[in-house]
């Protein structure tokens, strides 16, 4: 991983409050953190977010992405303590030109995992070091995480960050990414609300 360099900082006026927004630079990359509160030291409310230029941007409907997106913010604001850490790895991590072309082959029958198979990739090509780096940069120790992923949670763990509590993170689904979901669910092992609810009762 190539150095990460707390490059720029300022606050800013959101619909969810004032919160600071942290720039970092890793590379040729610039990821960054949506600050509320001092996040020193542990049980720090957190969602690590992969960027979606479709659905936060242009407003796709295949996925969730906005939504999840939205939500954190907003739980961040209402606890006034926490952090979401933005990194650019669009489409698990092939790109947005490739996340298109796997577009394509969904629309000719594959679901997203089947798709990323086709075009070469595994179906999920994220990494976290660069999320583990900010949280130590800002001083958190451990943190309450916003998944429902659970190589999301390995990965940030084999990554060095202390996970202190699984925030379940489901948005309600609708017709156009129902069957996206329900994918992360039976091929991706995300949790749902009653897998979760288990998980915390053997911990």
């Amino acid at each position: 991983m190539s150095p990460l360099v707390r490059y720029a900082e300022a606050q800013i006026p959101t619909a969810h409050g004032s919160f600071r927004i942290v720039v970092y630079r890793n590379g040729g990359d610039e990821h960054l953190a949506l600050v509320r509160g001092d996040v020193a030291g542990g049980g720090v409310l957190a969602r690590v977010h992969s960027e979606c230029f479709t659905g936060e941007v242009i407003g796709s409907l295949k996925c969730d992405c906005r939504e999840q997106l939205d939500s954190a913010i907003q739980a961040i604001a209402a606890a006034e303590r926490g952090v979401l850490v933005y990194l650019r790895q669009e489409g698990r991590g092939i790109g947005l030109g490739n996340k298109i072309r796997a577009y394509a082959l969904q629309a000719e029958g594959k679901d997203t995992v089947e798709a990323n198979l086709a075009l070469g990739f595994a179906a999920d090509l994220r990494s976290y070091e660069v999320a583990a780096a900010i949280l130590t940069d800002l001083g958190v120790t451990s943190v309450a995480l916003m998944t429902n992923n659970p190589d999301k949670l390995r990965g940030l763990e084999k990554a060095g960050v202390a996970i202190s509590q699984h925030v379940p993170h489901w948005i309600p689904d609708h017709e156009h990414n129902k069957d996206y979901l329900e994918v992360k669910r039976a091929k991706l092992g995300h949790l749902d609300q009653a897998k979760s609810a288990k998980s915390r009762e053997n911990e």
